[in-house]
This record gives structure tokens, sequence and C-alpha cells, in this order.
């Protein structure tokens, strides 16, 4: 009897889960799908190299810089509600990419996209840990650690194959309009699998951390996307410092006002710190390795969009598959999957200069152990009430993360040429990141678990 009153909750909530994880990988793909289409954006519309880097900039400085605010207006208007609006909002922006006559609407409108994943990724984590708990919480934000990573590969290859099969004579633009039925079905399924969730009514929005936050994304964000493509003038460096300095002035404001923006009382939370800082670490080399090996197998080995996109495709699969598995692992090894997995990237990363298949597939399977228990050994131990603060600070993190794997590598590449010294400073970040991760196995081995049961 028990089993057929669970079966019917299991589906509603595996339904849940997936028109969640649909969300991000909508949103994901589109930090990716776009630089494999930007040499024929440019011939279409007449782009100069400048206007392309703010098609693909645009969309990432948005993003980051309006993710914190985002999962606050969840706990304010309710998540469901603005995980629905994000979705309505970024599949008419996609449609308007699509359609777009000339650069400048279509900058504009990777903007809005950017800020409409903003309003809509931070509600995903929230949910998951509002209407899941224990071993299916754990299954589902494992699910969403593959659904991270995976979308921005999937989109590398889905821009190779769309931009290749020139869809019609349509050329670049299926590259965003194929998010228009994906956005549809979710404006169907989201009030359908989703339960409605109070508001926090009694709770105002914090407008001055609102620009504060706001103001530190963008001076940090927005030099270091277009820094390389301008030279690195030298307001960029003064606007990067200015967005440090704003950022602190942040961190204190939040920590003295009574309903903050962001609740920094979250990182006292055991593991989330070290999860933080190594996924800063992970993010950073998978960015940077996205970015320079693309461009060295378009620019240097001249393969099409079609090859370089389907060049990863092993990388993605590997990755995928034991991304969902790691739990096969025994119970009594699993704290120790995030920094062996981080070895197993920094070997993949190494080789594949010399190896390239090879070392893609121990790659991507280094990814799936790594990102995946990442996500959900970091939130662990995070409360529901603190819920929506752990999705902004992590999605953040990530955010920037990628944005600065982007620039650091993106700029050694491209200012030194030489992919081997590329792909081994990517090897050499993510061997850096094994090292918060063994603090973050710490918070989580068994015995550690079971010293913080009893002392409850």
């Amino acid at each position: 009897m028990t089993a057929l009153i669970d079966r019917p909750v299991a589906t509603r909530r595996g339904l849940m889960l997936a028109v969640l994880l649909l969300g991000q990988f909508m949103a994901l793909l589109d930090t990716s799908i776009v630089n494999v289409a930007m040499p024929a954006v440019g011939a279409g519309l007449h782009a100069s190299g400048a206007w392309l880097q703010l098609v693909v900039g645009g969309y990432l400085v948005a993003y980051a810089m309006t993710l914190i605010t985002g999962a606050r207006l969840g706990d304010l208007y309710g998540r469901r509600r603005m995980y629905l609006t994000g979705a309505v909002l970024f599949t008419l922006a996609s449609l308007g990419c699509g359609l777009a006559p000339a650069i400048l609407p279509l900058v504009l409108f990777r903007f809005v996209q950017g800020v409409a994943a903003a309003i809509m990724v931070p509600q995903i984590i929230s949910l998951i840990q509002a209407h899941f708990a224990g071993p299916a919480r754990a299954k589902a934000l494992s699910a969403y650690g593959v659904t991270l990573s995976a979308g921005q590969v999937a989109g590398l290859i889905a821009g190779g194959l769309l931009v290749g099969a020139n869809l019609l004579g349509s050329g670049w633009r299926p590259v965003f309009l194929v998010n228009v039925p994906v956005g549809i079905c979710l404006a169907i399924l989201v009030p359908r699998s989703i339960p409605a969730d109070r508001p926090a009514a009694a709770r105002r929005l914090d407008l001055t951390g609102l620009a504060l936050s706001t103001c530190a994304v963008l001076l940090l964000v927005l030099p270091a996307v277009v820094g390389h493509e301008i030279g690195w003038p030298l307001w960029t460096f003064g606007c990067m410092a200015a967005g440090v300095v704003l950022a602190v002035v942040f961190v204190r404001f939040e920590r003295r006002t009574a309903d903050p923006l962001l609740n920094l009382e979250v990182l006292r939370a055991r593991g989330l710190p070290a999860g933080l800082v190594t996924m800063v670490c992970t993010v950073l080399a998978l960015g940077g390795f996205l970015f320079a090996f693309t461009l060295h197998l378009q620019t240097e080995l001249g393969e099409s969009a079609m090859r370089a996109g389907l060049t990863w495709l092993p990388f993605a699969v590997t990755f995928g598959l034991v991304g969902y598995f790691w739990r096969i692992v025994p119970a009594r090894l699993q704290h120790l999957v995030v920094p062996a997995g981080l070895v197993l990237c920094a070997v993949g990363y190494a080789g594949v200069g010399s190896f390239r298949w090879p070392a893609m597939v121990v790659a991507g399977a280094g990814m799936g152990l790594a990102a995946s228990p990442l996500v959900t050994q970091s939130l662990v131990n995070v409360p529901l009430p603190r819920a929506a603060d752990a999705s902004g600070i992590l999605t953040t993190v990530m955010q920037l993360g990628q944005v600065g794997g982007v620039t650091i590598f993106g700029t050694v590449y491209l200012s030194t040429h030489s992919f081997p010294l590329t792909h081994w400073a990517v090897a050499l970040m993510a061997a850096t990141g094994i090292v918060a991760a063994t603090f973050l196995a710490r918070t989580v081995r068994p015995s550690a678990v079971r010293r913080r049961g009893a002392s409850s």
C-alpha cells in the first residue's frame, strides 16, 4: 500500500525536477551555444569583434549582476511565480535575438536574456530545497549538478550542429530560436507541476544592497568581458578595483542591515565556504578550457563549427554518465569523489594536447565526479530558511567563475597563441581546487556526519 501511495508522489516530484532542470539547462545552453556561432553572426550582421564580444558578454554581465537580486525576488514574490516569469521573459528575449535585424537589437535582447536567466535560475535550488528532502534531495541536487556543466558543453555541440546545418538558410538564428519551443513547454508545465508557494510578505527588497551589489558585479564583470578585445586600457583596471571596493562595502552593509538582500549568515553553514572555493577553482578551469580549446580547434586547427562542437561529445557523454551514477560509489567513500574528480580533471586538461580523445574522456569523467556531488555536499548543511541566500551566492560564484575562466585563460591563450601553455595552466587551476575539496570532504565524511548527529 505504501508503495502505491509513494509512486504518484515520486512521479510528481520527478516531473517537477525535470521542469526545473529544463529551465536551468536552457539558461546554461546560452552561455556557450553562441560562442560557436560568433563567426556566422559577424558575417551575417557585418559586426565587428567588439560588437560580437558584447553579444557574448552582454548576457554574462546581465546574468551575473542580477543573480543575487533574482534569488531574493523569489522569497518576496514567490519562487514559482518568479521562475515562470523568468522563463517567459527568457523565451521572448530568445525570439527577439533570433529575429534581430541588426547587431544592436541582438545585443539588447541578449542583455534581456541575461536578466531573465538571473530571475529564473536562483529559484531552482530554492525549490529543490523546499520540495525535496533526504535521499530525494540528494539525488535532485546530483541531477542539478550534472545539468550545470552539461548545459555548457551541450551548448558547444548544439551550436556547432545548428550553425553547420544552416536550416532553411537561416544561418545562426536557430541558435537562439531553439529556446522558443522549450520556453513554451515551460510556460505550460510550470503551473501544472510546481506547487504555489507563499511569499515572505513581511520582508522588503533591500534597495541599497541591490544598488551596491549590481554596481559591484557590473564593475568587475564588464571590464573582464571586453578587456582583451579593446586592449586592456587603464580604465578597465580602475573599474575592477572600484568593483572590489564596492563588494567590500556591500558585505559590510549587509551585515548591519536588518533585512539584507543577502544574509551572509548562510556562510556559517558547515561545508559551504569550502564548497564555494572548490566551485570557484572548478568553474575557472572549466570556463577557460571551454573557451580556449574551442577557439584552438576553429582558429588554429581550422575545424568547422560542427566538427568543433562534436569534438566535445566524449567529454559530454562521460560527464553526464559519471555525474548521474556517481552514487554507486560506496557510501564510506563518497566524501572523496570531489577531490578524486578534480584529480581526473587536472590529468585530462594536461593531456588534451597530446591525447585528445582519451584526455576528453578522462576530463569529462572528472567533471562528472566533481561537479554533481560538489553542489550536493556544499548545500547539505544549509537550513531551508537560508536556501535563497545559498542559491544566490552559489549561482553568482559559478557565473563569476565562468567569466573569470574565460578572461584569465582566454587572455593567456590570445596573448601567447600557445594552447599547450593554456591547457597546462587550466590543469594547474583544477589541481588547486583539490586542496579546497579536501577540506569539503572532511565536513561530509561519514564519521563527521555521525558526530554532528550525536551532538545534536
